[in-house]
Order: C-alpha cells, then sequence, then structure tokens
C-alpha cells in the first residue's frame, strides 16, 4: 500500500543546519589573529607621532587588532558561501513515497519500501548527498532505517528495509527525516517530512501464502503422486503402476480391459471435522522467541485450519479462557477462513487462568460428531495441566483429541548448557537443574496423556505452525479419523 500522500520537500520551509566542514573553515579564521600578532608596532607609521595616552597604547596592539578583523571577513566570506551552497540545493525537487502491505504479518520481517525521486533546474551529472531517517512505530524491531547514499539528477531510488511487528493492532508511520548536502558541504538542507502510512498487524499472513503455494503444488503435478503414496482411505483415480506400489491395490479387472498394469490411487477421506481449541489463559500470555505464546498458537490454528480447508475438510475454531470466550461453528470451503481471520484478529490473551473442562463440556454440547479436537495450550507437568489431563480424556472415545504445547527454546537450552566453571557456577547449575526438572516433569504430563489415548506433539513456538500442518496431513493419510 503507497502512503496517503506523497510527500514534495521544496513544499515547505527547510532548516539551515551548518556541517562539519564549514565550522572547521570557521576555526581556520583563528590563523590571522595569531599571525598578525608577530608583527612589530613600529611598522604603522602613525603610531610613533601620537603623543603619549590611551590611544598611542591602543595603537601599539593594532597587529592583534588587524588580526581580528580580517578574521570576521573571512568567517562572513564562510558564512556568506555556506549560505549560497543552502540555496543551490534548494534547486532540487524530491518527491517520497512509502510502499508497503496495508496488513503487515507479525513475527516476520517485512519489507518496506521507500520511493525517492529526484528532479530539479540541476544539470544531469550533478549529484547530491542524501541521508534519510524513516519513523518507524515505537513498538516495531527491525533494521535502522537510515539510509545515506548520493543521488543523481531526474532519477528515481527504492530503499529497502524489514520491521518486525511484536503485537497485533493499528499502527502508523508519522514521516522522515532527511537532508540533503551538496558538494561543497557547507551546509545541509534539513527538514521533516510528513509521510504518513497506516497499516494493521495481522497474524501470519505470509505464512499463509507460502502454506497456500505449498498446498497447491502438493496437490496438482508431479507431487500429486506423493500425497498418494500416504496413503488413505478414499478412491481418487486409477494411474498406472510404478516400482514400489502396493500390489493390493492393482485393478486386475481395469488393468485387463486396458492391457496395462493399474492400481487405485487412494486420497485422505474429505468432508471430516476438524475442531481447533485455542487457550489465550495465563500461561499463553508468556513471550516466546519474540512474540507472545498466544499469537504463536494462534498462528498455527490459521495455518492448520486453511490446510484442513483445502483438504476439503470442515473447520471450526474456539478460544477460551475461563469460558468459550469465541466459538466458530464447523464448515467448509475456502471462504470459511476469512470468516475465522475477522473474528479472532482482535483477541488477546488475559491474564486469567483457563478453564479446560468447562470448555470441553461446552464442545461437547455444540457438537456430537466425530472429530479431530486440537488443543493448543501450554503444559507445565502433571500437577499444574491437572485440569486439562481431566478435560483431554473426557473427549474420548467420542473424538479425536490432540494436544498440541507450545515448547520455549530457552528452557532447553539451559537444561543442556555445557559446564564452563564461572565464578557464578552455582547460580548456573542451580538454573540447569530447575530446567531439567521443569523438562522431566514436562515429559511426564505428555506420558500421562498418550497413555489415555491422546495425540501428543510438543514443539517450538516459532516452529509450531509447519510441524502441526504436517502432523495433521500424516493424521489425514493414516485415517486416524
Amino acid at each position: 500500500m503507497k502512503a496517503p500522500a506523497s510527500y514534495q520537500f521544496g513544499r515547505h520551509r527547510p532548516r539551515w543546519v551548518p556541517t562539519v566542514r564549514f565550522y572547521g573553515l570557521l576555526l581556520l579564521g583563528l590563523l590571522f589573529p595569531v599571525l598578525t600578532s608577530f608583527l612589530p608596532a613600529e611598522l604603522w607609521p602613525i603610531a610613533e607621532a601620537v603623543p603619549q595616552g590611551k590611544l598611542r597604547e591602543w595603537l601599539h596592539h593594532w597587529p592583534l587588532g588587524l588580526g581580528w578583523l580580517l578574521m570576521g571577513l573571512y568567517d562572513l566570506v564562510i558564512f556568506g558561501l555556506s549560505l549560497w551552497d543552502y540555496i543551490r540545493i534548494g534547486r532540487w525537487q524530491l518527491t517520497l513515497d512509502r510502499a508497503c502491505e496495508s496488513r503487515l504479518s507479525i513475527g516476520r520481517q517485512n519489507p518496506i519500501r521507500l520511493r525517492l525521486h529526484t528532479r530539479g533546474q540541476v544539470s544531469l551529472n550533478e549529484q547530491i548527498w542524501v541521508e534519510l531517517y524513516d519513523y518507524v512505530p515505537a513498538e516495531f524491531t527491525g533494521e535502522i532505517p537510515y539510509f545515506a547514499f548520493a543521488a543523481s539528477a531526474q532519477s528515481t531510488l527504492e530503499l529497502l528495509y524489514h520491521v518486525f511487528p511484536p503485537r497485533r493492532g493499528a499502527f502508523q508511520w508519522s514521516g522522515c527525516d532527511v537532508q540533503l548536502r551538496s558538494s561543497w558541504g557547507l551546509a545541509w538542507r534539513r527538514w521533516f517530512a510528513p509521510v504518513v502510512t497506516k497499516v494493521e498487524v495481522y497474524p501470519d499472513l505470509m505464512g499463509l501464502r507460502s502454506l497456500s503455494i505449498r498446498l497447491s503444488l502438493d496437490s496438482s503435478g508431479s507431487l500429486r503422486r506423493r500425497r498418494y503414496a500416504l496413503g488413505g482411505t478414499e478412491f481418487a483415480e486409477l494411474r498406472e503402476y510404478h516400482l514400489g506400489d502396493d500390489l493390493r491395490l492393482m485393478d486386475w479387472k481395469a488393468s485387463a480391459r486396458r492391457g496395462r498394469p493399474l492400481v487405485r490411487a487412494m486420497e485422505p477421506e474429505r468432508d471430516q471435522p476438524l475442531i481447533i481449541l485455542l487457550d489465550r489463559g495465563r500461561l499463553m500470555t508468556a513471550t516466546v522467541a519474540g512474540l507472545k505464546r498466544f499469537d504463536w498458537g494462534l498462528n498455527a490454528a490459521l495455518a492448520l485450519a486453511l490446510t484442513g480447508l483445502r483438504r476439503g475438510d470442515k473447520v471450526g475454531l474456539g478460544i477460551f479462557d475461563q469460558q468459550l470466550h469465541t466459538w466458530i461453528a464447523p464448515q467448509s470451503g475456502d471462504s470459511h477462513l476469512g470468516q475465522i481471520l475477522s473474528q479472532v484478529y482482535r483477541c488477546e490473551p488475559v491474564l486469567e487462568e483457563s478453564d479446560y473442562v468447562g470448555t470441553v463440556s461446552a464442545i461437547l454440547g455444540h457438537y456430537t460428531r466425530r472429530a479431530l479436537v486440537v488443543v493448543l495450550t501450554e503444559v507445565i507437568d502433571e500437577v499444574a495441566s491437572q485440569e486439562l489431563l481431566a478435560a483431554m480424556a473426557r473427549l474420548t472415545p467420542r473424538f479425536l483429541p490432540f494436544c498440541v504445547a507450545l515448547r520455549d527454546r530457552y528452557i532447553e537450552t539451559l537444561a543442556h548448557r555445557p559446564f564452563t566453571g564461572s565464578v557464578d557456577q552455582i547460580s548456573s547449575l542451580y538454573e540447569q537443574a530447575v530446567a531439567l526438572d521443569l523438562l522431566h516433569q514436562r515429559q511426564r504430563a505428555f506420558a500421562h496423556l498418550e497413555q489415555q489415548g491422546v495425540l501428543v506433539l510438543d514443539a517450538p513456538a516459532d516452529r509450531i505452525s509447519e510441524q502441526l500442518v504436517d502432523r495433521y496431513l500424516l493424521l489425514k493419510a493414516r485415517g486416524r479419523l
């Protein structure tokens, strides 16, 4: 999206700012009084003819006064040249606009482009030095948007940098600081260009686009055979036999009619329900890898929803804390993803304990058909997650429960950190012991879930989307539903 209006720098009043070269030349003027101070007073003829008094005493210091006078004239010349240099820069006409997506993706490096067009009453071979700083929203992180470069007349330059939005919501660019310096280098022409751009930060739309392309490729061309090779229970088509195909899928009647071996290509069933439950309670407010755990979970939920819809399943989504905050009934079709995105875009985590049992009871009341129920949350240990374990057990055997935990890699780093023998080794060993105990308790909780027939996925928060999608496709291929 372009800025609402580009900004032409010649339409407002810039400021004159002296350069380092200007101050350096001014300091050189001090050489005049220093050099003239060595001249003897007798060189001034009138000095000896004047009688004794204050006038003769003043004329005795005429060499130093001459030096200060020459320095003043020299500085006036330098100041005039600096003003003329400033006026020369004003002949340049520059136009700036900012281009970016109207919807940025949270947790991604989003590209921002600044386009600078130069023109004016200058020769084509003339150049000017430009320094530009773009004021990004205060909460954004990423590259420093500072640029310094030489620009030619009648040219167009595109400047690229990236921003990392740490949260969702509406944001605004206020403008840019710009300054120009000519080849003389005596003055800067500086101003603030109010190039305003308004954007909204959404969940990971860039990741959804990449996933959509991947799913489209998986459903066509040479990758179709790979999808069929994963298996399934629904007949798709007849195709020629290839070395390594399962002989049990051989269609002998069709092979006899066609005169060549043919096999039945099976694909995963369609129109199966998929229910995604996203926790937004206290445990999801923690910051992991630059984002809140809830934002990573929301990105994973949308990626899974897109995959389910592309595979022809009915996808429903619920967001819960102490109650079922948002409920979107399972539906199919690509347009359903837009409905899901519009309803969950502004959801934020809250500092409240989540009611897993109540949420599962509400789902049991909303939906009775067998479905894959994916719960995106965080697991600590058997004691702290006791309510979660009980809620997941209630989903069996009617549903196929799937518990997905968003792991913090920092805990693993502490647990497997090598011993360095540092001065504060006691504190380091204590942290490592706590981290190892947390991982152990976490694994015990997952083992308890698996004993109850619950599927488990424990993955790093910043890698959860890819692993969850792959696990879902594998479950579909194996016909677990």
